[in-house]
């Protein structure tokens, strides 16, 4: 059998599954089983075993859950809600302050709990209904919380990066401590823009009215909400860029730092515990039977030889080797718009570095710029994930049209930012290179 005739039969095969709806990780899976049988023979199944138990003991992906435990405790503890009311009080004063101040604590939320969805199921309870009583334009009360929220899969401690870095054999803290500017970037572009649309514009994001402004005491007492998730961020990153300790020793911390956060601010109790540790369980569970699905299809993909037939295909365009990394990219964009993202990843990595290394790019930016490629899919129509989650938090006044016309203005400057860091490779690579040396 042919080596065309295999990778199309994988291929085709994936899409048919995709197409009916079944779940992504088991998708993988069965495409994964069916491919060694067919074309390996039924005594090679023993790799699907030996490559799921290879997977769930690699020590790097031990960090997943308790960065998920860190982000689920956090969350039913009610401090993001804190920290909204703190940004209210700072903010409301200002024209757009109230969807600029939603953008810088979808940031904050990002680097709390390194998921995509949290900060935009969170603001899109609390944020859009304010926004909306105080006169703030549809458009740019939508558009502010997906595209902050996805922030989550760029700012460390991303669970993106971890699976990145697991499944491409990167240096998860280089990436995360990689990760922290362009998310910045972003984020800053981001309030820019609301600052730019409302200072021409400010009908769009009126201001509070001054007798409903909160005094300079309420705003400083507000502070206390931030100041110990804020450190327990710094704490968990410093400690990776300084050596101290792992990726996964730095998901202890975090998970620990959560809980003594939760208690300081009485947020903690058996109802919130207990809804933490059940979200935590349904999270990993399900991110772990993706890298698991995924890790059999990879094997699939390297047994038969299609990694080296698709990567021959790639390095073979008359492109060289910057027109190859704008490829990938754009394969990346396009499957981001239907793929969810870790399904996403099993799918391309296993592809895309072994032709990275061999045509001599740093594979440590492609990571980057890669993640930020998946930020942006997380956000773009027809199925950008993040969409759905904010439709999902069930406003009677959102349409999904209305959420696909709000949003391309925040791809587009995603995409800016995706094209600096291609021009500027030290936005990206300049922090870690600084860890390595």
């Amino acid at each position: 059998m042919g080596i065309e005739f295999i990778t199309l039969f994988i291929f085709f095969f994936l899409l048919a599954l995709l197409l009916t709806g079944f779940p992504i990780s088991f998708t993988l899976l069965s495409v994964g089983i069916v491919g060694f049988i067919i074309f390996l023979g039924p005594k090679t199944l023993y790799a699907v075993f030996s490559t799921t138990f290879g997977v769930i003991t690699k020590d790097i992906y031990l960090a997943i859950p308790l960065f998920v435990l860190m982000a689920t405790i956090l969350q039913a503890s009610g401090l993001a809600s804190a920290l909204y009311d703190t940004m209210y009080k700072w903010m409301a004063g200002l024209s757009g302050g109230l969807a600029i101040g939603t953008v810088i604590i979808c940031t904050l939320i990002a680097a709390m709990t390194g998921l995509g969805g949290t900060g935009t199921v969170t603001m899109g309870l609390l944020a859009y209904p304010e926004m909306r009583d105080r006169g703030y334009n549809k458009g740019l009360a939508i558009g502010s919380i997906p595209s902050g929220g996805a922030l989550g899969l760029l700012i460390p401690p991303s669970i993106l990066m971890i699976i990145v870095g697991g499944f491409g054999h990167l240096s998860v803290g280089a990436l995360f401590i990689g990760g922290i500017f362009p998310g910045l970037l972003i984020s800053f572009l981001f309030c820019v823009y609301i600052a730019i649309r409302c200072f021409c514009n400010p009908e769009l994001g009126p201001t509070l009215a001054v007798t409903e402004r909160a005094t300079w005491r309420e705003k400083f007492a507000s502070l206390r909400n931030s100041v110990l998730p804020i450190l327990l961020v710094i704490l968990v990153l410093g400690g990776i860029y300084s050596g101290a300790c792992t990726p996964t020793e730095a998901g202890g911390i975090g998970a620990m730092g959560a809980l003594i956060c939760a208690a300081v601010y009485r947020k903690l109790n058996w109802q919130s515990l207990k809804s933490a540790m059940n979200d935590a369980f349904r999270i990993n569970a399900m991110l772990f039977w993706i890298i698991i699905g995924g890790s059999v299809f990879a094997s699939l993909l390297s047994a038969t030889g299609v990694i080296h037939f698709v990567g021959n295909f790639l390095m073979s365009l008359p492109i060289g080797p910057f027109g190859i990394l704008i490829v990938m990219l754009l394969i990346t964009f396009i499957l981001g718009m239907f793929i969810e993202t870790v399904a996403l990843v099993m799918i391309t990595v296993p592809i895309f570095l072994p032709v990275i290394n061999t045509i001599g790019i740093d594979p440590l930016w492609f990571g980057l710029l890669y993640v930020i490629d998946l930020t942006i899919g997380m956000i773009t129509p027809p199925f950008g994930y993040n969409l759905f989650y904010f439709k999902g938090v069930g406003h009677t006044d959102v349409s999904m049209m209305d959420i696909y016309q709000s949003i391309w203005p925040f791809i587009g400057i995603m995409v800016i930012a995706l094209i600096l860091c291609i021009v500027f490779p030290e936005i990206l690579i300049w922090l870690p290179n600084t860890m390595i040396d």
